[in-house]
């Protein structure tokens, strides 16, 4: 039996996965569309809560499928939906248009950052 060491979670209808890799945004984006899937979105606490233990295992920040939209402080699903659960940190999102990227912190709280920082590849199928 192939063991993958919890770098895989299932909830509800979606499979989350990482590589372990650290990539800038765009990067994370291509890698995930390249493997049939797209950057882990999570839509509620359960999605999360399995996107964060992938976190927790590589300790390292992970980018989620959030960008921010052409008002600044205003941010959506990439797919261009808006957003029906957030997680942000305390004082988050701060970058005031500046930070147009979402990442997870290693708490399962959200905070907004560059798009050209190196962060975990956690995709969803």
């Amino acid at each position: 039996v192939l063991a993958l060491n919890g770098k895989i979670r299932e909830v509800g209808e979606k499979i989350f996965a990482s590589n372990g890799k650290k990539v800038d945004f765009g990067s994370a984006v291509k890698s995930c569309e390249e493997a049939g899937g797209t950057i882990a979105t999570p839509m509620n606490e359960e999605e999360n809560k399995a996107i964060l233990s992938i976190v927790q295992q590589y300790n390292q920040y992970a980018y989620l499928g959030i960008k921010e939209g052409q008002n600044s402080g205003q941010f959506k699903y990439i797919n261009g939906m808006p957003l029906n659960y957030t997680k942000w940190h305390q004082y988050e999102p701060n970058g005031k248009g500046t930070e147009k990227c979402v990442e997870m912190y290693t708490d399962g709280s959200w905070n907004d950052k560059k798009c050209n920082l190196y962060r975990l590849t956690i995709c969803e199928f």
